[in-house]
């Protein structure tokens, strides 16, 4: 059942963000397994006590979850205890990109550099999204770009970045369009008819993560 409420969508997206399963938070949170059912998929009202519950067992604040500060950017957070600088290994980088979620083409322009961020997913070693055709993003196709991604975590004062380098190709085949349709779809949160489709095989990738020592 999917999330159909803020609080839903907030709560269920931290857990498999942690990679938790709801008898898991659930157990830390001190509550039924079917109550956190039904936040995740329909909640309205919600005591504050579940609130805290929940935003304990989640590593976040009660006004995280109820969606203060979505506006505000990440990272305003204060220093982790002792924090260590470390860099990740080709393996998990791969591993974090396979979840797929938002991030970042890098490329040239005649302007100079452009960032735009990007629904994606990882198919077969390649980043896959889509874009407008005749748009900027659609100007990188056949040049040397560099994608981004990254998670930061406020509450904790931890976080990662993957860097992958690559060049965007234009994926032309209707039966791979198709194919890339029907199993790993971006879906695209800007809308319209974003149907030019681009892969970046994957070349140089590195990958940092800040966490507390202590």
């Amino acid at each position: 059942m999917s999330p159909d409420s803020d609080l839903g969508r907030r709560v269920a997206g931290r857990r498999q963000e942690l990679g938790l399963t709801r008898d898991d938070v659930a157990g830390r949170a001190r509550m039924d397994p079917g109550y956190l059912e039904y936040v995740e998929s329909q909640a309205g009202a919600v005591s504050l006590e579940a609130l805290t519950g929940l935003a304990d067992a989640l590593g976040l604040t009660v006004s995280d979850l109820l969606g203060a500060g979505t506006e505000r950017p990440p990272g305003k957070g204060p220093l982790a205890r002792g924090p260590v600088l470390e860099q990740l290994p080709p393996a998990e980088c791969e591993e974090k990109l396979a979840a797929g979620g938002v991030g970042r083409v890098v490329f040239s322009t005649p302007a100079g550099p452009e960032a735009v961020p990007v629904n994606f997913r990882l198919v077969d070693d390649a980043i896959v999204f889509r874009t407008t055709a005749g748009g900027t993003l659609a100007g990188a196709v056949g040049s040397d770009v560099a994608f981004e991604v990254d998670r930061i975590d406020d509450a904790r004062s931890e976080g990662w970045s993957i860097l992958a380098r690559g060049v965007a190709q234009p994926v032309v085949d209707p039966e791979e369009q198709r194919r890339l349709r029907d199993t790993a779809d971006p879906h695209p949160w800007a809308g319209g008819g974003r149907d030019t489709w681009v892969r970046i095989p994957l070349g140089t990738v590195t990958g940092r993560r800040i966490r507390s020592g202590l």
